[in-house]
C-alpha cells in the first residue's frame, strides 16, 4: 500500500530553492513522502522546491518504487492513495498499465457537481429531518475529464454539516461499493501522524544547509533516524509495550544519562537503578536481529 503525501518544510534563510508558497503562506521546501499504509514505513523522502505542485515528479518516484518493489516481491499486488493534489492523468495512467489499484482524491468541477447536486440535496433535506445533525450519503458515476483517454469511476460523498454542505470526489478503479472505497480512501489522513513523528521525532524539518542537493541528503539522514526508531518501536510493540510516538521513544529510550562501557568484545550499558525503562532494553537486548 502507497500513500503519498506532499508536507511543508518551512526554511529560515537563504536555502537554495525555497519559494514562497500562497497555500502555506511561508518560504519552504515541498518534499514528497511516500509511505507504506499496511505498516507506517517510510518508503522514500524526496526533497522539492518550495513553489512545486503537489504531485511534481510523483510519476518518475513511482516508477523507481514500483520497479524495485517488483524486482524483491515478484508477483505482489501493489495499491496506491493520495489526495487531491495528486489527481494528475499521468498518475492514473501509470497506474492502469502497471495494474495498480489506486483512489485519489479529485478536485470538484461543474460537471462533478451537477452529477453530486442529487445526493447533496437528499443529504441536506434529510439533515433538516434529523435536526441538522450531520448526513453523510456516498454515491458514484462515471466521468471523463476532456484529458482523459475514457470514461473512470468517481466516487461521490454528499455531506451536510451545521456549517453547510460539504461535498468531496474520489477517483478510483477499486471494487467494492461506494461506502467501502470511500472508507478505504479516509484512512490515508494516518499519514498526517507519520509525518509527525518524522518531524517532531527525527526533526526532518531542520533543512538548514544553504545548497538544494546538501538538503535532500540531510532529508534521507533524518529518514534513516525515523527507520531506525521505528524498528525499535516495532520491537517493543512485539513485547506488548504500549505503541508510542517516535518523539517519546526517543525521550524515554535514548535522551537518557547512561554510561557506555566499550570492550574488546562487547558493549555495556549502564544506567541508574532508577531508570523506569530499564525494562525496554531488556526487551530490546533479547530481541533476535
Amino acid at each position: 500500500m502507497l500513500d503519498l503525501d506532499g508536507t511543508d518544510d518551512p526554511t529560515h534563510g537563504e536555502q537554495e530553492g525555497t519559494a514562497y508558497h500562497g497555500y502555506f503562506g511561508q518560504h519552504p521546501y515541498f518534499p514528497l513522502l511516500v509511505f507504506d499504509g499496511d505498516t507506517n514505513q517510510l518508503i522514500t523522502a524526496v526533497l522539492r522546491k518550495g513553489t512545486v505542485h503537489a504531485s511534481h515528479g510523483v510519476v518518475p518516484i513511482l516508477t523507481r518504487i514500483v520497479r524495485i518493489i517488483r524486482e524483491r516481491w515478484p508477483g505482489v499486488s501493489l495499491e496506491l492513495r493520495a489526495d487531491s493534489g495528486f489527481a494528475i492523468p499521468s498518475l492514473y495512467q501509470y497506474c492502469e498499465t502497471e495494474q495498480i489499484t489506486y483512489t485519489v482524491g479529485c478536485a470538484s468541477n461543474a460537471r462533478l457537481a451537477r452529477a453530486a447536486a442529487p445526493l447533496q440535496i437528499e443529504a441536506a433535506a434529510q439533515s433538516v429531518v434529523n435536526g441538522g445533525t450531520k448526513v453523510r450519503l456516498l454515491g458514484e458515476t462515471s466521468y471523463q475529464a476532456s484529458s482523459w483517454p475514457h470514461p473512470r469511476r468517481v466516487i461521490i460523498k454528499a455531506e451536510q454539516l451545521a456549517k453547510g454542505p460539504n461535498t468531496r470526489f474520489v477517483v478510483t478503479n477499486r471494487s467494492g461499493s461506494a461506502e467501502q472505497v470511500y472508507r478505504w480512501y479516509t484512512g490515508r489522513g494516518e499519514s498526517e501522524n507519520w509525518i509527525k513523528d518524522l518531524k517532531a521525532g527525527c526533526f526532518a524539518d531542520r533543512l538548514s544547509c544553504h545548497h538544494f542537493w546538501a538538503n535532500q541528503f540531510r532529508l534521507l539522514l533524518h529518514a534513516a533516524a525515523y527507520w531506525l526508531l521505528d524498528t525499535l518501536r516495532r520491537w517493543l510493540i512485539d513485547a506488548d509495550i504500549a505503541r508510542m510516538t517516535l518523539q517519546t521513544l526517543r525521550l524515554r529510550l535514548i535522551k537518557i544519562g547512561g554510561w557506555v562501557c566499550q570492550r574488546r568484545e562487547s558493549v555495556h550499558l549502564r544506567l541508574a537503578t532508577s531508570h523506569p525503562n530499564e525494562y525496554w532494553w531488556w526487551v530490546l537486548a533479547a530481541h533476535h536481529w
